[in-house]
């Protein structure tokens, strides 16, 4: 497994880093169709002690996460840097070739991943 770099460091970087993070849920979760992957992702930006956030979780192979604006959750997976938008957190899933790293998020004490 890889190993979680300081997220105030990855948060402030510019290269992708493997996160793990508590989080505030600061948005309604919106679903999309990945142009790329051409499978289902949901996302939700969060509020974390480094500066918010965009999660983006991949649907067709993890469950739904059902999250409200509110919700505390812990995150794990690869944050990476788009310039002018939000960070962004994907990889939230398991990798069902087993070429990645796995992630998740846990929320209300269950994992979806």
């Amino acid at each position: 497994m890889k190993r979680a770099m300081d997220f105030a460091a990855a948060y402030a970087g510019t290269a992708p880093a493997w996160v793990d993070f508590n989080a505030t849920v600061a948005s309604s979760p919106r679903f999309f169709f990945g142009a790329r992957s051409h499978a289902m992702h949901e996302a939700f930006d969060v509020q974390s002690s480094a500066g918010r956030l965009e999660v983006v979780d991949n649907v067709s192979i993890a469950p739904r996460c059902p999250v409200q604006a509110g919700d505390r959750v812990e995150i794990r997976g690869e944050l990476v840097h788009d310039p002018g938008r939000l960070p962004v957190v994907h990889w939230t899933h398991h990798d069902p070739a087993h070429r990645h790293a796995d992630g998740f998020i846990r929320w209300h004490d269950r994992l979806y991943a």
